[in-house]
């Protein structure tokens, strides 16, 4: 069953989207996911140094540090739940995120989707459990290295811009289809599904369309 998934790496939501998903997925006898990750950056005009978290979660949501501390709670309870570790006390700052949709879209054009599945998981633990700087080009290359990345091909693509106006030209399509928030989860491609969901919500929703003729 084809999925496009439209997230970014630094959306917690996204995160318990993907391992949600899963989750369901491997609930129903015999489905496989044909995963296809999109770019969606929360943060397009952050600079290279980032900003603190949270500054921003409360410019951005006007949250107080109660409500921050309680999401952050629901957020950790649901990532243990689904085996994803979110070690917030790491995470001191927020990180634009264009190089690393670059590099996500050429793996899965030079590589295909196992292994561009293997690096979007790797970087949500890079930036979530370890806290590390996911628009660090040296971070990056250490994470592509690790899920087996050739470092020489890696280390060329991010010192250049290329797959710059793919990523844009992704991101104003999905623009365009009304998608304003992330994770974006299109089924088959003909049911969209938002936020992080439940496992039982995506299983009720896999076996619906499992049913449904194409």
């Amino acid at each position: 069953m084809r999925i496009d998934f439209i997230s970014d790496i630094v959306c917690p939501w996204c995160a318990i989207g993907l391992y949600s998903l899963e989750a369901a997925a491997a609930r129903i006898p015999g489905l496989t996911l044909d995963l296809h990750f999109h770019p969606f950056e929360l943060n397009p005009r952050m600079g290279p140094q980032g900003q603190d978290i949270e500054e921003h979660l409360a410019e951005k949501y006007g949250a107080s540090p109660a409500a921050l501390a309680g999401t952050r709670q629901a957020i950790r309870e649901r990532g243990e739940a689904l085996g994803f570790e979110f070690r917030m006390e790491a995470r001191s700052r927020i990180y634009n995120t264009r190089d690393a949709h670059r590099l996500l879209h050429w793996v899965d054009e030079a590589h295909g989707g196992t292994l561009q599945r293997a690096l979007k998981v790797a970087l949500l633990k890079a930036y979530f459990t370890e806290g590390r700087n996911v628009s660090d080009p040296a971070v990056l290359l250490d994470v592509a290295r690790a899920v087996g990345l050739p470092e020489a091909d890696t280390r060329e693509l991010l010192a250049s811009r290329r797959y710059d106006a793919e990523v844009s030209a992704a991101e104003d399509e999905v623009h365009r289809q009304g998608i304003h928030a992330v994770p974006a989860i299109v089924v088959d491609q003909r049911h969209l599904i938002q936020g992080g969901q439940s496992v039982e919500v995506f299983e009720q929703l896999l076996r619906q369309v499992m049913t449904q003729p194409a």
